[in-house]
Order: structure tokens, then sequence, then C-alpha cells
């Protein structure tokens, strides 16, 4: 579920963004009322794409939260797991850079 809102919010994004570029470009070649009115929805949109990266830092927090507290759980039930699985990663990244 929470995979499924990044991407919606990411995608969302990048519509916001992409509208925002066209009204900043159709805004420099008008004049007026009409560059007024172009400045302003672009105003909107760039304060809605804030909005939704907001949204999306707040749901990386939380999904970032929930993987230290199931790491956290993991380690306190399988202590000696734990340590055998660092053991191993160590020995890995050991491998890949004394390979370069």
């Amino acid at each position: 579920m929470l995979a499924s809102n990044v991407k919606t919010v990411r995608n969302d994004m990048k519509t916001l963004l992409r509208d925002a570029q066209d009204l900043f470009r159709e805004a420099t070649s008008a004049t007026g009322e009409k560059a007024d009115e172009l400045r302003q929805k672009g105003i909107g949109l760039l304060e809605a794409a804030t909005v939704k990266a907001q949204e999306l830092q707040t749901a990386a927090v939380e999904t970032g939260k929930e993987i230290a507290e199931t790491a956290d759980d993991f380690v306190k039930e399988n202590p000696w797991k734990s340590v055998a699985i660092a053991g191993v990663v160590g020995v890995l990244v050991g491998v890949l850079i004394a390979r370069k």
C-alpha cells in the first residue's frame, strides 16, 4: 500500500511540474492580464507540488521507521542469526572492495 502511495505521489509530482513548466513557458510570451493569470496558476501548481513533496517525505520517514522497528525486533528475537548475517555481509563487502 505504501509503495503505491509513493508511486502515486511521484507521478502527481511529475505531472504538476510538467504543467508548471508549460504554464511558465506560456507566461513568458503572454503580457498583461493573461500573464498575471498564468503566473497565478503557476504559483498554485508549485504550491501543490510542495505539498506533494511533503507528503512523499512523510511517507518515506514512516517507512524508514517501520523498517527500523522490524530490524530491531528481528535482532532482539534472533541475536545469533543477526551476528551471522552481519558477518556474511561484512565478508561480501570486503571481497567486493578487494576486487576493485
